[in-house]
């Protein structure tokens, strides 16, 4: 089996911890019939809690104690009470509330149990002694680090990481003029209706972006373009350019993709030497505004557009 760990490596780390609770399980049974404690081990943690000094607890106190879900104390519950292990009694203050509490039995098999508790601790303690790792403060180390950052997102980002590297950011061209305008009709039209100066900039970015002294990036995934984003050249006080058009095809959304090129973008302003960027966006599309956030951008009071679907401004200031 260790060969079997040894190729697939950490890929496998949930099946290798539940063949290891496998494991121990069996032997808690049998541990648990030795001391002649007629309990099952899966209902350890909640007679371990009604244990405690005249403890009485309701079935949410105790799911919350052991970390266990709602329904799973209920259902150990359920069966510690068919084997006479515990009451159900309802709470004299509030009538809602059930309460759990040892039977005599339970309380017997508490103070059965002690010594199991002694030999069973003394012997893991050995076990962990001889181990060049201590594998229980490694369990709490690891599951802190779970608390932090859970493995599903660990793993999105190392995706993320490892797709951006297949994205180049280029130079706008001619033949990425339908890629740019369709881009940007695809998302406009998912949320908003093209308005006419979305048409003219769209159907003609070389007059309208390009000869105005603007740039546009493209975003190739596998060669192929996924993403634009421009900055227009401004006639403003306070800001150079405005990032405008981005836009990036959502069958490859979530690699990354718009912070790269807003990045890129970023970089290609600070070349032309701009001093600040704006851009104007809606509240509806939240990852975008986090997107922007991300970058550096931040909110601004400026109410003057010349798209009705404008209701937030935003500038980035280089120092």
């Amino acid at each position: 089996m260790l060969d079997f760990f040894d190729k697939t490596g950490v890929m496998a780390i949930g099946t290798r911890l539940r063949m290891l609770s496998d494991r121990v399980t069996k032997d808690s049974e049998k541990i648990f019939s030795l001391y002649k404690v007629g309990i099952k081990p899966k209902w350890y943690p909640v007679f371990f809690i009604l244990s405690q000094e005249q403890s009485i607890k309701t079935i949410t106190a105790i799911a919350s104690e052991i970390g266990h879900s709602h329904p799973s104390v209920i259902k150990i519950v359920k069966e510690m009470s068919e084997a006479k292990l515990i009451h159900e009694q309802k709470d004299k203050n509030d009538g809602r509330k059930t309460n759990i509490v040892l039977s005599k039995k339970g309380e017997e098999l508490a103070i059965l149990i002690k010594d199991q508790y002694i030999d069973t601790t003394s012997a893991i303690d050995k076990m962990l002694d001889e181990s060049r790792h201590n594998l229980w403060l490694a369990l709490e180390e690891f599951e802190n680090l779970l608390d932090e950052k859970s493995t599903y997102p660990r793993v999105q980002d190392e995706k993320k990481s490892r797709e951006s590297k297949k994205v180049k950011i280029v130079n706008y061209e001619p033949k990425y003029a339908k890629a740019f305008q369709s881009l940007n009709e695809q998302w406009i039209n998912q949320y908003f209706e093209m308005e006419e100066k979305d048409r003219v900039s769209l159907e003609n970015p070389k007059e309208y972006i390009l000869d105005k002294n603007g740039t546009i990036l493209v975003a190739l995934y596998n060669d192929i373009p996924v993403g634009v984003c421009a900055l227009i050249k401004m006639n403003h006080e306070k800001y150079d350019y405005e990032l405008a058009k981005m836009a990036v095809d959502p069958t490859v959304q979530g690699k990354g993709i718009g912070y790269i090129i807003g990045e890129a973008i970023i970089d290609k302003a600070k070349e032309l030497n701009a001093a600040s960027l704006y851009l104007e966006t809606n509240s509806v599309l939240k990852p975008a505004i986090s997107l922007y956030q991300k970058l550096g951008f931040k909110k601004v009071q400026w109410t003057s557009s010349p798209y009705a679907r404008s209701n937030v401004n935003m500038e980035l200031i280089f120092n």
